[in-house]
């Protein structure tokens, strides 16, 4: 008998072959202008170098819950991967992470230089906005404004950029748990908050609706946020295709330094338990996205 999360393996793994054909077409008409070459070559290493696709996926599971098809989801799903990964290339930088290995692979400053990293993310960054405000991505004028807001939001010094500010502020410093709780939601949490709010705008999802889901990406943030601070305490470097052990000898701030292994594992079913309560009012709808954050909890990469 197959399991539910060998089920939802086999969604994820579906969705997310989808996705990287969708990033890949998405390329070929962005860069068949007069842009560089070596910029759009790096720009195709760091977006179609692998991934789980989590972000696209919780667009697409969140907007069919209003009965939004996979094809009228994916221009927002992709713009979310452009800009999740332009994060990834800049969190690499020797500025910033300095990391070697992203994905099993070589990070973009890495294998080319570091000029072109930079240029590579703002790129990215960019083209994510590009998609989203595009007529194609959804006909209502209103809809694509909502998602080019909530995402700016998501992205800036109140989110994502702000998260990642106060991460490296907090390095070799002792942080409370709300300080903690605060950098990991805004620099992980707000891009997964975007990508169920963004399937609710995309739906016409009611305030009710709307803020469930908001919960719901909330709570998952914060859970892919503890399992990813699990994995580099605990985890195997192979597997994760990055380096690991890095955030203590680093001195940063994390559940999991906080709290102790034990401790943040217990808490890390709580915040899964949670996630899947804020789901209720979708009833059976939403069995995938609870087993996304069962997944999230449980993945060893």
């Amino acid at each position: 008998m197959t399991s539910p999360n060998e089920t939802f393996q086999t969604e994820l793994d579906r969705v997310a072959d989808l996705t990287n054909r969708h990033l890949a077409n998405l390329l070929d008409r962005h860069l068949g202008g007069e842009g560089p070459a070596q910029v759009g070559e790096a720009m195709r290493h760091a977006l179609l170098g692998g991934g789980k696709r989590i972000r696209p996926y919780l667009v697409i599971r969140s907007a069919a819950l209003f009965g939004v098809s996979e094809e009228a989801a994916m221009p927002t799903a992709t713009a979310l991967e452009c800009l999740h990964t332009y994060s990834l290339v800049h969190d690499d930088l020797p500025a910033m992470d300095d990391d070697e290995m992203r994905r099993g692979r070589p990070t973009v400053h890495v294998a080319y230089e570091e000029a072109t990293a930079i240029l590579v993310g703002d790129a990215l960054l960019t083209l994510a906005f590009e998609t989203l405000a595009d007529p194609q991505t959804n006909p209502d004028p209103a809809i694509r404004n909502a998602l080019v807001l909530a995402l700016a939001k998501a992205a800036g010094t109140n989110g994502m950029v702000g998260g990642q500010a106060l991460d490296l502020a907090a390095e070799g410093k002792s942080l409370g748990l709300d300080e903690v709780l605060r950098l990991q939601a805004m620099k992980t949490g707000a891009l997964f908050r975007f990508a169920c709010e963004a399937g609710a705008i995309l739906g016409g999802a009611d305030e009710t609706q709307k803020t469930a889901l908001i919960r719901y990406g909330k709570d998952l943030g914060q859970a892919f946020q503890l399992a990813d601070d699990l994995l580099d305490h605990e985890g195997d470097a192979e597997a994760a295709g990055k380096a690991v052990a890095k955030d203590a000898e680093r001195g940063k701030a994390t559940l999991v330094a906080l709290l102790g292994v034990d401790a943040a594992k217990t808490r890390l079913e709580e915040i899964v338990a949670d996630a899947e309560e804020a789901l209720r009012p979708f009833g059976e709808d939403a069995v995938l996205l609870m087993e996304a954050a069962r997944f999230v909890a449980r993945r060893k990469a």
